[in-house]
């Protein structure tokens, strides 16, 4: 199968610094801040600081496909290729590595269970290695033949339809890589899509976008 603290509040604590080192200065007493003001000020100081924070803060690393039903969360720093990502899925891809993630939904294969469906898509692949997990879950790994390895993860819904994420990276990058994909591929979470949820209006978010960040 041809499937990559205390630093934020410094801000804060120089502001507050500054200020009581200033309530030590030789200023008549009614010109000192009071408690009320200090804390103003921290409070007004904390604020920009985590406007300036999230001003910096890259768009959301979490994918939520609502029509669908999946969600996903990608590597800090990769970007979305618009031209290959279509309403039933997205790349994204790692800027100057040769690493991208694709993870698309595709509609039911009549009755086929999941093995069927790997076991014929793997026919022609090299250096095919997975395992399943119970009836609808397959998690492995492949060669492309052409220098880049392949971690897949495919989920079958009770409609009969396949989720399928792969993570694609050079092999010679494969200790850079290797755990970032299974980390992204760990936060593939499939819900009900929303034509089975009319009365949704919140879409849920990838879970657990810290521990695929770390």
């Amino acid at each position: 199968m041809k499937i990559t603290r205390l630093a934020a509040h410094r801000p804060l604590l120089l502001s507050t610094v500054l200020l009581l080192a200033a309530c030590g200065r030789a200023e008549p007493v009614e010109d000192l801040p009071s408690q009320d003001q200090l804390a103003a000020a921290a409070n007004a100081e904390a604020a920009r600081a985590m406007a300036a924070a999230k001003a910096e803060t890259p768009a959301s690393r979490n994918y939520v496909n609502v029509e669908r039903g999946f969600s996903i969360t990608f590597p800090e720093g990769w970007r979305k290729d618009a031209a290959a990502s279509t309403a039933d899925g997205v790349v994204y891809q790692d800027p100057g590595a040769g690493a991208d993630v694709r993870i698309f939904w595709q509609p039911s294969d009549g009755d086929k269970a999941l093995r069927e469906i790997v076991e014929a898509a793997n026919a022609g692949a090299e250096g095919v290695s997975g395992d399943f997990i119970g009836d609808n879950e397959y998690r492995g790994t492949a060669n492309d033949g052409e220098g880049n390895n392949v971690a897949i993860r495919l989920l079958k819904r009770a409609d009969g339809s396949i989720v399928t994420a792969s993570f694609v990276y050079p092999e010679m990058l494969s200790e850079q890589y290797q755990t970032m994909a299974e980390r992204t591929l760990d936060s593939l979470k499939i819900f009900a899509p929303k034509a089975q949820t009319p009365d949704s209006d919140a879409a849920p978010a990838a879970s657990n976008a810290a521990e695929a960040a770390r």
